[in-house]
């Protein structure tokens, strides 16, 4: 592999806050140094980045992708290639598949296709639970020992207080943690949309804001007795917000990301029985929309995931209570994620931090930094170019992106994985 240089570009480091133009050498697959003043080996590459900006590559906390059984959706591959588009160089993918990563041969399936990528790391999540069913816990140790990141059950809630609070002292047992959907399930059974006047005027089902609040609420608690760690997907409302920024003021084990239709979008975008705006959490009121946005501000939310979900044509063009849930998220993270930055509500680097150094910490990952020594995992970013998302125009096999129209700012334009160009 020849030596690299990205020369003259804006150099952003969120972990160590580093906010400089210069230069970057990668040498076999790592960064040898940057900033001003080094050599430029003869013979190497030289890309120019005179204007643009050079951050880490993105660890994507949480993504569904439809191999092993919903191929036809995603495959590996085809996820791999979205991610590189969209600067993801690291990604965690949701164990409820078919069949569900409760075997150590499947994680270890999903662990050498994504190698077989070159283009990403693919850190399975291991299920929770036998089967993602949230009745019998799985082997959480044959499971972390063949490579899983962390336990979840993925979409599902793991409903029953006593197999969560197993949960969490196994998997802190086993020095790792339990990723929750925090959506009380019976309450949110048969629901279509946020409970509330829209719902109402649409015709629709609705589910209680009260659910998210409530799953938070009993599994804060089981982290108290326990001492076990666990962390919400995709939180969405101020309530549950609220809960867990005082768990984290009290010093408990609690973390939690959201996604970008969660700051980006509420609850007007399913319009007229939009399906590809029905989600799981759904789109929220206004009102919690603008929470989430502050717990971003004030560092409540850990990370920023894609919360990418694959759905077929045939999924979608349903009405909308029958229609399936979900949103293709990979190439839009980087691009929402920025205009919170364009429109003041983040600055560059702390947004950045959610989707690189942040989650990479979570995880225990020499990951999402610009640093010597560290895995030359790159993207290479106009900031101001403009682009718009658009339905059938994705890489990637998913296209059911409840951003479909949107006009947003900031292009990648190249992605490196190990010093590897993989995009661009």
């Amino acid at each position: 592999m020849r030596d690299l240089v990205i020369a003259g570009a804006r150099l952003l480091d969120p972990a160590s806050g580093l906010d400089t133009v210069g230069d970057l050498l990668v040498c076999e697959g790592r960064i040898e140094d940057l900033g001003s003043g080094q050599g430029r080996p003869e013979g190497a590459a030289l890309v120019e980045g005179a204007g643009l900006c050079l951050l880490p590559g993105l660890v994507d906390l949480r993504a569904d992708i439809g191999e092993p059984g919903h191929e036809h959706r995603e495959t590996i591959a085809s996820a791999a290639a979205a991610a590189a588009a969209g600067g993801i160089t690291t990604l965690c993918a949701l164990p409820d598949t078919d069949p569900p990563l409760d075997d150590p041969a499947l994680v270890q399936f999903v662990l050498r296709r994504g190698e077989a990528t070159g283009s990403l790391t693919l850190l399975p999540y291991g299920a929770a639970t036998k089967r993602c069913e949230g009745r019998e816990l799985a082997e959480y140790g044959l499971l972390k020992e063949a490579g899983a990141i962390a336990f979840t059950d993925g979409r599902r809630a793991i409903a029953g207080a006593r197999t969560m609070r197993l949960a969490l002292s196994y998997a802190r047992a086993f020095g790792s943690f339990v990723v929750q959907h925090p959506e009380e399930p019976s309450l949110a059974a048969g629901g279509a949309a946020t409970e509330g006047e829209l719902a109402t005027r649409l015709g629709l089902p609705g589910i209680p804001l009260a659910a998210e609040a409530m799953m938070v609420a009993r599994d804060i608690a089981l982290a108290r007795i326990t001492g076990g760690h666990v962390h919400f997907a995709h939180v969405s409302t101020g309530a549950a917000l609220a809960l867990i920024r005082a768990a984290k003021a009290e010093g408990l084990a609690v973390t939690c990301d959201t996604a970008p239709p969660y700051f980006d979008l509420n609850e007007t975008a399913i319009g007229d029985w939009r399906t590809y705006a029905k989600l799981s959490p759904p789109l929220r009121p206004e009102a919690d929309r603008q929470a989430v946005v502050a717990a971003l501000a004030d560092g409540t939310i850990d990370a920023i995931a894609s919360d990418h979900q694959p759905r077929d044509a045939d999924d979608k063009r349903l009405p909308f209570a029958q229609a399936e849930a979900g949103g293709a998220g990979l190439a839009t993270l980087l691009g929402v994620t920025l205009a919170q930055v364009h429109g003041g509500q983040l600055g560059l680097l702390a947004a950045l931090d959610l989707l690189t150094a942040r989650p990479a910490r979570l995880l225990g990952l020499p990951a999402g930094r610009l640093a010597k020594g560290a895995p030359a995992d790159l993207v290479l970013l106009d900031l101001e170019r403009g682009w718009q998302v658009k339905d059938g125009q994705l890489p990637g096999k998913a296209q059911n992106t409840p951003f479909d129209g949107r006009a947003l700012e900031g292009r990648v334009l190249g992605t490196w994985k190990a010093g590897r160009r993989v995009f661009g």
